[in-house]
């Protein structure tokens, strides 16, 4: 008989501690997982798409600073600097905070505005470690792959 844990008791590289708290509340579904691409100019999915109607209030994940809060081609954009190199990046977010404001966890930091970035209204939310992008759902749910260990007898 086998039974079904979760992964090593060591935490992911690239947890975080206290962990993050989800951008928005209650935890939302995914409609668009993180897939980045091979090599950092081909396209792929630098963060995940959290099924959320527009209007929906965002949490800052973590205590940060602004350290953007603007236009980034066609869509509103506000960036969280977490410190230790995480930076939280989140759109399209219609937002009155500017850069350099300090955010605590949960705070509010704008409402998710119509982007034309999901088939539906989504927030997108993306976290970088310095210049490389990496899952920010690790930040909030345990991603560490199952293990089957067997039943001890007894």
């Amino acid at each position: 008989m086998l039974l079904l844990v979760a992964g090593p008791a060591a935490p992911a590289a690239d947890t975080a501690n206290p962990p993050w708290n989800w951008p928005v509340a209650p935890a939302p579904a995914v409609l668009r997982s993180f897939d980045p691409p091979p090599e950092p100019w081909l396209s792929g999915h630098r963060g995940v798409d959290l099924a959320v109607p527009a209007g929906t209030t965002v949490l800052s994940p973590a205590d940060g600073r602004i350290s953007f809060s603007g236009w980034v081609v066609d869509r509103r954009v506000i960036t969280v600097d977490h410190g230790n190199g995480l930076r939280s990046s989140l759109l399209a977010v219609v937002s009155e905070l500017q850069a350099g404001d300090a955010v605590s966890a949960g705070d509010p930091v704008g409402q998710v505005a119509e982007s034309g970035h999901c088939p539906s209204a989504c927030l997108h939310w993306g976290v970088r470690r310095g210049e490389t992008y990496i899952n920010p759902l690790q930040f909030v749910m345990d991603l560490r792959p199952s293990v089957l260990l067997p039943v001890p007898d007894g």
